[in-house]
């Protein structure tokens, strides 16, 4: 039972590292002077509304207040999926003799015979010792 809980949970723990490990993320932050005003992942985030004024004032300040920072975490574009056959001669028989030599390792226990296993008890009317008031001390 403890066995297969393990091995469930440990198969999902790989996969979710091998999608984490493989996507690709998009940071963009916007500023308006000092301020961050909105952050975005995959998607491009929003700007203050200052594209339309700026504009109408680029004749006049030349300056931009606004900025736009993206961040690019790249992820792993490939995976190598390695078999058996990938592996060279010594590795093969390290690998196989050391299967072998782990699985042979543990012995397992003669099972019990338990001869009274299926038989039901007779149920009990009176409480014989508490009648006759006999205790075992």
């Amino acid at each position: 039972m403890i066995k297969q809980i393990l091995h469930k949970s440990f198969s999902i723990t790989l996969a979710f590292l091998v999608l984490f490990s493989t996507v690709s993320l998009t940071i963009e932050k916007h500023f308006c002077g000092d301020v961050l005003v909105d952050v975005s992942i995959f998607s491009e985030g929003e700007n203050c509304g200052m594209k339309t004024l700026e504009m109408q004032k680029a004749a006049i300040t030349k300056m931009n207040c606004c900025k736009n920072q993206v961040d690019v975490v790249q992820g792993q574009k490939d995976l190598a999926i390695k078999t058996l056959d990938d592996l060279e001669f010594e590795q093969q028989v390290f690998l196989a003799s050391f299967t072998y030599a782990y699985i042979n390792l543990f012995e397992g226990l003669p099972k019990q015979i338990i001869p009274n296993k299926d038989y039901a008890p007779p149920n009990i009317i009176v409480d014989i010792q508490l009648m006759n008031d006999t205790f075992l001390i």
